[in-house]
């Protein structure tokens, strides 16, 4: 990430950390931030590396992860139910879209539109019938804006953690972060 001089103070008030905890961490002296911040002094290229060096390394620890904004409580139903439950299911829960698992594995996703399109279909009783792609994977340490961008093309995110699903993201669990 690259930043200005001018920008210093701004980010470090965003990070909520103060000039002295900043001088700390990159190994100068408060004055010389006071300085650079007030815009008195022109900082060598070796100082300015080592505040923007922080503040980069402070601003991605503080981002939001995956794992801080996932819903915990993974609703799924597996291949074989029955659509007539699967809308139970949802209804009971309030929720739009459902993750169909079989032994703990994706294998695809039932939404309200996908059963709605299904209704005009002729012998399907099953979520195994309808069901659309699996939604993306994640790991719990993906950033929150990659998870958003993933959410324009996808009604849902699962998170995983060594290959065993530990929750999902929604547009509505990013808004809640905001």
């Amino acid at each position: 990430m690259a930043f200005e001089i001018s920008e210093i103070k701004p980010i470090r008030k965003k990070l909520g950390i103060t000039q002295s905890e900043l001088a700390k961490q990159a190994n100068i002296s408060q004055s010389l931030i006071a300085k650079i911040e007030a815009g008195t002094l022109d900082p060598t290229y070796s100082k300015a590396k080592k505040i923007f060096e922080v503040l980069n390394s402070l601003s991605k620890s503080k981002e939001l992860k995956a794992k801080n904004i996932m819903n915990k409580k993974l609703i799924s139903i597996n291949p074989e139910t029955k659509i007539k439950n699967a809308i139970k299911e949802m209804r009971k829960h309030g929720i739009s879209q459902i993750p169909v698992l079989k032994n703990n594995n994706c294998v695809g996703l039932v939404s309200e539109t996908i059963i709605l399109n299904s209704f005009t279909k002729k012998d399907i009783s099953k979520v195994e019938d309808i069901m659309g792609d699996c939604p993306p994977i994640i790991s719990k340490d993906t950033s929150i804006e990659i998870v958003s961008n993933l959410l324009k093309f996808y009604p849902i995110v699962l998170v995983s953690e060594k290959g065993d699903l530990q929750g999902l993201i929604t547009k509505s669990d990013i808004l809640k972060a905001i």
